[in-house]
């Protein structure tokens, strides 16, 4: 007999009716050679000034169209390359379309020259003008990108460089890491080679001697390869440390905080309250670690559901009714999209080999579609994981008809929307009176969990990059020394929630968010967005559905303004002062003693 998957596959026809097709292939042709006319009439064109505005307004209309098409592509490829890591045509088009990125960054340089000296009165009265007014604060920020910037032949060689050089670091170790396997000793003396995909919800079983078997397997498996990681790594590091001198960027964080949309002053007030408060936040582990008749936990236990009687793994079926179920009765708009993002099959799902491991959205502007990612193994923390790409799915869809420059809102406000499901996912178990307290339990333990992974868990990643790169200034830095920075951070973050041993020292080289080339510290906008969408969600249980325009409104600023403007002008907010950051972080004392109290009743009827 057949055993029925687990999970589903998307259809990706309405990006191209096939791989390499006719279609697709006029699409690339068309789309390179628009590219290549945006460059080369760019090249030609003086600095802003009143005189060549007219000229720059059409090159940056075109510019955001190729864009757009340029986006699609790099979705569908994306989206094949995650769902078939094995399939080399796949990853080479992923690898051509770097290649075309390239190309059209090159335009980019020029419109950064072109934006660098020009006159405050004349870009000013620029970004005013009819076709441009929409996406005036994206032109904003490459005006402030330009003023940090090499020449533009310099720029322009180090878009080259990226395609074999910077980005190759990716690629290398997405292609190794997708193909790793490691070997599974289960407890009861079986012995199984299994794909790193099902690892990290084999940590988080309930039976932590399955959690410590997988955990022992895998890293292993991550040891044999950790010096191309650490490579890897150093390459990414030394790169980017190199380009920031070059551009004058004194600190490295400066161009992640551009990024983010957020000053240095707020990240340093949100970190200030986290360390405030690592206390009450270890307490949640304290408490989990307390059930199991110990002290602390291990690192890799750190997303593990309590073993509880009534813990189970969930078939794709009963995972994916509790996300619509819940979606439905806190937030039914997101209830119908979901239940409607599921019938029209974007959404990938299935537990096989082959498969990159992580999850993620992305979709096509052009096509006004999203995708989820995701591999489903039947943990609870898959299910909060569908709940998380589905709030990111919202906010893509909230934003599908404006402008493309209008939709480049930061990671920080991302992560708010995708947290914001997360909540939507456990009030709506919460408040389901059909739903037994032990299974209300369960979800309060996800919950939570999920919040001392965001503060704690992330601000060791947060800490290991930031000394990492203070060390990689100075040059190469080993994979000894890695992981003593990793074992180091975790044991400063967690305390004694930590249990002697048990750090993680190969983290360093198993969590993908270090390697991307794209984009560094990506680590903090997580406890960025979980403390901001926390705030969010107790506004809206105070003020009830009533509040549900606003947070769409805010979703839909997200491209528009910093992280900062966006909070004050929907909530009225001052994300600048260490004050907002704990007061959502205290808010975790009433579930924690929830928590407590369900666990109780829970022992007490077992």
């Amino acid at each position: 007999m057949t055993e029925k998957k687990q999970g589903v596959n998307w259809d990706l026809t309405s990006y191209f009716p096939s791989f390499d097709g006719p279609e697709m292939r006029a699409f690339k042709k068309k789309l390179s050679a628009d590219i290549a006319a945006i460059q080369k009439k760019a090249a030609k064109l003086p600095p802003l000034s009143a005189r060549a505005a007219n000229d720059w307004e059409k090159l940056i209309l075109a510019a955001e169209n190729a864009g757009t098409r340029l986006g699609h592509l790099y979705s569908y490829a994306g989206c094949l390359s995650a769902a078939h890591a094995d399939n080399e045509a796949y990853a080479a088009e992923e690898a051509r379309l770097a290649g075309l990125e390239a190309e059209y960054s090159k335009f980019l340089v020029d419109l950064l020259r072109a934006f660098k000296d020009a006159p405050e009165k004349v870009f000013a009265s620029f970004v005013k003008r009819p076709r441009l007014k929409d996406i005036a604060y994206s032109l904003k920020r490459t005006r402030e990108r330009a003023r940090r910037t090499m020449s533009p032949s310099e720029e322009k060689l180090a878009a080259d460089l990226s395609v074999d050089g910077f980005q190759s670091w990716e690629r290398l170790y997405d292609k190794i890491s997708s193909k790793l396997t490691f070997e599974m000793r289960w407890p009861d003396g079986r012995v199984e080679t299994l794909p790193v995909s099902r690892w990290r919800a084999l940590m988080a079983d309930p039976d932590r001697k399955v959690g410590r078997a997988a955990f022992e397997g895998g890293n292993r498996a991550w040891a044999a390869i950790e010096d191309p990681c650490a490579a890897a790594l150093n390459a990414l590091s030394g790169t980017r440390l190199t380009l920031n001198k070059r551009r004058g960027m004194r600190h490295f964080l400066d161009q992640s905080l551009f990024g983010a949309g957020i000053k240095r002053s707020t990240l340093d007030a949100m970190y200030k309250a986290v360390h405030r408060n690592l206390e009450p936040v270890r307490d949640i582990l304290r408490v989990k670690a307390a059930a199991m008749g110990r002290k602390g936990i291990a690192f890799y236990e750190r997303e593990a559901p309590l073993p509880l009687k009534d813990g189970k793994t969930y078939t794709w079926e009963e995972g994916s009714a509790k996300v619509e179920g819940a979606f439905g009765r806190v937030y039914p708009a997101l209830g119908a999209f979901y239940k409607d993002f599921v019938a029209k099959k974007r959404l990938e799902s299935e537990a096989r080999g082959g498969k990159r491991p992580g999850a993620f959205c992305t979709g096509s502007h052009l096509t006004g579609e999203g995708r989820v990612y995701m591999t489903f193994n039947g943990a609870l923390g898959d299910v909060n994981t569908l709940a998380h790409e589905m709030g990111h799915a919202w906010h893509s869809h909230l934003m599908r008809d404006m402008r493309g420059w209008a939709t480049e809102y930061p990671m920080t406000l991302a992560e708010t929307a995708s947290i914001f499901g997360e909540h939507i996912l456990a009030e709506g178990v919460q408040g389901d009176p059909s739903v037994p307290e032990a299974q209300k339990l369960i979800m309060l333990d996800e919950y939570l969990t999920g919040a001392a992974v965001t503060i704690l868990d992330i601000t060791v990643r947060f800490e290991f990059e930031k000394a990492f790169h203070e060390e990689r200034a100075g040059g190469e830095v080993s994979a000894a020394r890695l992981k003593e920075l990793m074992s180091a951070a975790q044991r400063r973050i967690f305390g004694d929630a930590l249990e002697p041993g048990g750090e993680d020292p190969m983290f360093w080289a198993s969590k993908l968010h270090f390697y991307r080339a794209g984009v560094s510290f990506y680590n903090y906008p997580y406890t960025f967005g979980f403390l901001l969408a926390a705030t969010l969600f107790r506004k809206f249980k105070e003020e009830g559905p009533s509040f549900l325009p606003r947070y769409e409104s805010f979703l839909r600023l997200s491209g528009s303004d910093t992280a900062e403007g966006v909070a004050r002008r929907s909530l009225g907010a001052d994300i600048g002062k260490p004050e907002f950051w704990e007061t959502a972080i205290k808010g975790l004392a009433e579930p924690l003693a929830r928590y407590r109290k369900l666990l109780d009743g829970v022992k007490a009827a077992a």
